[in-house]
């Protein structure tokens, strides 16, 4: 799933050749441990012409389990590319990354796949939701994709939704839903698989600043009860609610703190 010509790579996807034992089967070995993420010496170089761009260039990351990270930095500065990688959207030009104990950075297309829908929850900026499912067919997505058998998509899908409190809406369509309600779909759909992470791309860049306060109490509260919460924001405001701020700059990391977060309450 390249986007482009790659330094040292001679195609746009990583396809597993034939023979080769998917690497996706030893994927329910992974050791326990607090550290979730860990990426060493990331890096991803794009050739324009004759223009070579780094995009990403040496990023050590680590995240611990159940932790709150906002990651910022203005267009252009890498962190886009940054959350590609982190949601094993895009593999990497060099270094290491590990996601719950899987070494992933070196795996096919195929395998990448695998372990996004069972180790990633996803949150866009524009839902991503189907216009003629239902909330609960929507949240079932992932399950299906999972090979999960239908009576068991059904009670995992309405538990997510009852989770982020729409478990009275799982027969609406999006177009019957509000922006805030649309976006609690999409996070409900996010947990259904009981991800290591929720990955969450400016969740409230489409939401006015009361429908952001809700969606936000709704991300603390799934960190309160364990879920570990990357979230990639230009908002200063937004990444309040987390409790530790990475900032990259020119496909580096520049600056990462700890911080007190906000609660959505006080902000109100």
């Amino acid at each position: 799933m390249q986007t482009g010509n790659e330094t040292g790579q001679s195609g746009s996807e990583l396809v597993r050749p034939e023979g080769i034992i998917p690497y996706s089967s030893r994927l329910s070995v992974a050791p326990a441990n607090d550290t979730i993420i860990q990426a060493r010496g990331l890096e991803k170089f794009y050739q324009m012409a004759r223009l070579q761009v780094r995009a990403l260039d040496g990023v050590d990351l680590d995240v611990g389990r159940n932790e709150f990270v906002a990651i910022m930095g203005p267009s252009g500065s890498g962190k886009s590319t940054l959350m590609n990688l982190l949601g094993c959207l895009d593999t990497p030009t060099g270094g290491t990354y590990s996601l719950n104990g899987i070494e992933v950075s070196g795996l096919y297309d195929d395998e990448l796949a695998a372990v996004r829908n069972r180790e990633i929850g996803f949150v866009f900026q524009t839902f991503n939701l189907l216009a003629r499912a239902t909330s609960l067919h929507n949240v079932e997505l992932p399950l299906v994709y999972s090979g999960v058998g239908a009576r068991k998509r059904h009670q995992k899908a309405m538990a997510a939704l009852d989770k982020v409190g729409l478990g009275d809406r799982a027969d609406h369509r999006p177009n019957e839903l509000s922006g805030g309600e649309r976006q609690r779909v999409a996070v409900a759909r996010a947990l259904v698989n009981d991800p290591a992470i929720v990955l969450a791309d400016e969740p409230t860049g489409n939401l006015d600043s009361k429908t952001s306060y809700e969606i936000m109490q709704l991300f603390v509260d799934l960190h309160a009860n364990g879920q570990t919460i990357i979230l990639v924001t230009h908002e200063d405001d937004i990444a309040a609610y987390s409790h530790r701020v990475v900032r990259v700059l020119d496909g580096k990391i520049v600056s990462d703190k700890r911080q007190v977060p906000l609660t959505a309450t006080a902000a109100v």
